[in-house]
């Protein structure tokens, strides 16, 4: 009997097993949000599936948005830009797909080639632990060095829990944020001028 309460208290602490966001075939469980495609007959796709990747293409400007909202996880992104260095982001808590222009209210964790890790803040606030008087709108990452060549795979990992997010970047603390207005919502990619591939996104939940 003893054994059994023993092993029962151990399943009962176990970590939640981590799932894909991506199948490798698909857009399944996501949904393009492309104003250009607005009022036209024959919508042009800024993301696309290749090779078991996901290629966000970088034109026409946009997003790629979950269908289902989520709080309190650890999601793991691997990418690279393929071809040149540029701008992308992956965007948190979104709630509202176009807040301003063609971006979508949340908080931006961005891939933006030499500043990945950044807070860039879209009708959203959060503060860096370390710096909590810096001026919100963006929250610069503590590293700059953290990113591999273009060509290689990157690891982001984006920890939200409560209203705290954490970024890491290929295995370095690169922003801690505090006190964010926001603790869930959908999660969006962005298609903002250069050609990008994942080839994971991995969430795992975690308590509140």
């Amino acid at each position: 009997m003893t054994a059994i309460i023993v092993l029962a208290a151990l399943v009962s602490v176990q970590e939640p097993e981590p799932f894909s966001l991506f199948d490798g075939k698909s857009l399944k469980g996501w949904h393009q949000d492309i104003p250009d495609n607005d009022g036209k007959d024959s919508p042009v796709d800024a993301f696309t599936v290749r090779d078991g990747v996901l290629v966000s293409l970088g034109q026409p400007f946009g997003h790629l948005i979950t269908d289902a909202q989520y709080e309190n996880y650890k999601l793991v992104v691997e990418y690279r830009y393929s071809k040149e260095a540029g701008n992308c982001g992956v965007i948190v808590h979104v709630s509202i797909p176009r807040f301003r222009s063609f971006l979508p209210q949340g908080v931006e964790c961005q891939l933006r080639s030499g500043s990945a890790g950044d807070f860039f803040l879209f009708g959203e606030t959060i503060c860096r632990r370390s710096a909590p008087d810096e001026p919100l709108g963006r929250v610069p990452n503590m590293t700059d060095d953290s990113e591999n060549e273009v060509g290689e795979w990157n690891t982001m990992v984006i920890e939200c829990r409560g209203d705290e997010i954490k970024v890491w970047m290929n295995g370095d603390l690169v922003n801690d944020g505090v006190g964010c207005s926001v603790s869930k919502g959908q999660i969006a990619l962005q298609s903002e001028g250069a050609e990008v591939e994942f080839r994971k996104l991995e969430m795992t939940k975690l308590s509140g």
